[in-house]
């Protein structure tokens, strides 16, 4: 099972993850979690690239970059952990390169964005998305002063990001879309929920 998390960064994905994993593992199921971009070495090298914001990088060449991370990831860790039978949990994946450099950055076409998405997974889709939603203010508010590049880029853009998402997330049947403003125990047991349905159904 494919499993991936969304939503701008403040919004929880990391606690949510965790907290997943470690309940799945519970109930005995092999579990790898990896985050998009990163995990092997050349994933990680293109993520500082991307997040160090001593670089000034092109939109374009930003939504190439993410996607040659992603395609690594997918050929070297998430592919071969699925063929494993491990439940695959990703914070980040394709849905948002399609907030970010394609409803924020609006480096190409989402048509164009979207082919790329297709290459980039090697074809594969994650069977269930966990949308975590959250307003721009409250997210702030629980981020870090110090921000990386992608952070630094202002309200303005983060508002179209979040719009994207919301978007995407309303014409995907595979995205769940979970109110990421209540106490962090609810949050948990309506994802667990999702996840449960999920399996029921396989």
């Amino acid at each position: 099972m494919f499993i991936t998390f969304e939503g701008i960064d403040g919004s929880g994905k990391s606690t949510q993850i965790k907290r997943l994993k470690e309940r799945l593992e519970k109930e005995g199921a092999l579990v790898k979690e990896f985050r998009d971009p990163g995990g092997p070495l050349v994933s990680e090298k293109i993520r500082e690239m991307l997040l160090n914001p001593d670089y000034e990088i092109d939109p374009v060449t930003e939504l190439l970059l993410f996607s040659a991370a992603r395609s690594q990831l997918m050929a070297e860790n998430v592919l071969p952990s699925l063929e494993e039978g491990a439940v695959v949990i990703l914070d980040r994946f394709y849905d948002s390169t399609t907030a970010y450099q394609g409803y924020g950055r609006e480096s190409v076409s989402h048509e164009e964005i979207e082919k790329m998405n297709g290459v980039a997974s090697h074809k594969r889709e994650p069977d269930l998305t966990i949308y975590m939603k959250i307003p721009l203010q409250e997210a702030k508010s629980r981020m870090a002063d110090e921000k990386d590049r992608m952070e630094q880029a202002g309200d303005p853009f983060f508002e179209k990001v979040v719009k994207g998402f919301n978007r995407i997330a309303e014409q995907e049947d595979r995205i769940i879309t979970v109110d990421a403003t209540q106490p962090q125990d609810q949050v948990h047991e309506r994802i667990w929920q999702c996840v449960q349905q999920h399996f029921s159904r396989r």
